[in-house]
Order: structure tokens, then sequence, then C-alpha cells
């Protein structure tokens, strides 16, 4: 049955393109944006969990720059304390050398003195950005790692390692004095070899110590990366818009919307057609 005053078709035409135009908007934007999930109204728990991925990445990127600070002030330490170590080895062949007979002490003594200098140089330029891991007493020093989230709650993992005193090993080797030691006694000379070892020793040691550290270190830098990569993917999975199908659902979608409003215009055109039943 027709009627002038309820248009049935023109009706359900209007809902099918209304819910059609509708589709398409939510489309344009996924194509827009690239993200099919925009709002807790899209997908709540997919959102309330990229959220909070999202969060856990910028928190990890932040310690990684972080990190990147602590290792150059590390490498820096690390550069001086093989410095010192190179100058100390060649302190200690020269006090070697003073050991034979023969040897004019004072002018090996010069030489040590001038490598003692050359040590405190190395020593003064071995900081970054202000941070001296060389010079003061050997003490713990913590580095934030990393951060972990358990039940909701957050702990901070750490990695500690000890600054090194590379004065202390400038003040040994400035102790020595080859010339006094060689008017005093054989075994006064020979000590002051035994002092030099030492000495270049814990030069070697502490070099060993900056280069372990360094290393730990660009491991959990290389971590960090891989864990920010892996969190982001997991976002990406949940949220980004699949862009081949949606450019598949746009253009379907168009075609719909024509479709639709054309059914809309035949609609509109029956109560036209009852007007021809009234015609003589």
């Amino acid at each position: 049955m027709s009627s002038i005053l309820t248009n049935h078709s023109a009706m359900v035409a209007l809902s099918t393109l209304n819910m059609v135009n509708k589709n398409l908007t939510d489309t344009q934007n996924r194509v827009s944006s690239g993200l099919q999930i925009m709002s807790g109204k899209d997908n709540a728990a997919y959102y309330a969990i990229s959220e909070t991925m999202k969060g856990d990445s910028g928190m990890f990127e932040a310690i990684h720059d972080g990190l990147t600070a602590t290792k150059n002030s590390i490498s820096t330490a690390r550069l001086g304390a093989e410095t010192v170590a190179d100058l100390a080895k060649q302190f200690t062949d020269r006090v070697a050398f003073a050991q034979g007979s023969g040897v004019n002490l004072a002018d090996v003594q010069a030489e040590l003195d001038s490598l003692v200098t050359q040590i405190g140089t190395a020593i003064s330029q071995s900081t970054f950005n202000g941070e001296d891991l060389v010079s003061g007493a050997a003490a713990p020093v913590t580095v934030v790692s990393g951060i972990s989230r358990t039940g909701g709650s957050f702990t901070a993992t750490t990695i500690t390692f000890q600054s090194i005193d590379l004065g202390a090993i400038q003040t040994a080797l400035d102790a020595i004095d080859i010339v006094t030691a060689g008017a005093t006694s054989q075994a006064a000379l020979q000590a002051t070899l035994a002092t030099a070892e030492a000495q270049l020793s814990n030069a070697i040691d502490a070099a060993t110590s900056m280069g372990v550290t360094e290393k730990t270190i660009e491991g959990q830098m290389s971590f960090l990366d891989m864990l920010t990569d892996t969190l982001d993917s997991g976002v990406s999975a949940m949220v980004d818009a699949n862009m081949e199908a949606e450019a598949a659902r746009l253009q379907a979608l168009q075609v719909q919307q024509q479709l639709a409003t054309q059914s809309l215009s035949m609609a509109n055109q029956a109560p036209q057609n009852i007007m021809s039943l009234f015609r003589q």
C-alpha cells in the first residue's frame, strides 16, 4: 500500500544512507590517522593496554638517553685509565732501566717526572660533562638501567659499578725518587721498581674495570632498544589500521553511498507517482 503521509521506502533508504555515511566517515578517519583505535570508545581494552605500553616505551627511551650520558662518562674514564696505564708502563720501563749500573739516575728521574706530569694531564681531561669518575676515591656508582612493572607498581632496576682513583696512582708514582733511592742502597732502588709495577697493575685493573662497565652499559642500551621496538610493534598491532583493508573498504563504501543516494532519490519519487493515479 502506498501512502502520501508516510514514505516507508524513503525512511529505509535514508536509514541505509546514514549508516553508510557513518561507516564512510569512520573509514576516512582511519585512513587519515592510520589508526583503527583512536580512543577508548573504539576499543576500551585495547586502548588502555596500548596507552600503558606507550608509557612504558617512553620511559625506556628516557632511560636509554640517560644511559647514553653515563656510557660517555665511562668511556671517557676508560680512555683516561688506558692512557694512564700506557704512561705507567713507560714509567715502569724507565725505572727498570735505572736498575742497571752506570745509568745517570738524574736524567731518568727527569723522564719520570715528565711522565707523571702527563699522567696528571690525562686524569684532568678524563671527565665528561663535568662527571669525574677517575680522580676521587673509588666509590660505588648506581645507574638506573630499567623499569619493571609488576601488579601496577614500578621498580627501578640498576647497574652498580666502581669509580676509579687514578689520582692515587699518580701520587704513588710521583713519590718515587730513584736518585735518592740509588744513593741509599741497591735494595731501595729495587723497591722503586716494585712500587712502579704495583701502580702499573692498578692502572691496568682500573682500565679493565671501566671497559667491563662500558660493555655492560652498551649491552643494556642494546636491550632497551630492542625492548622499545617490541613494545612499539605490540602497540602497532593493536591500534594501527590495516591500510590495504581500509582502502578496499573505502572504495566499497563510496559505491554503497552512491547506490543509497540513488535509492533515496527513487523512494522520494514514490509520492509523485501516486499523483498519476488521479490524472484524467
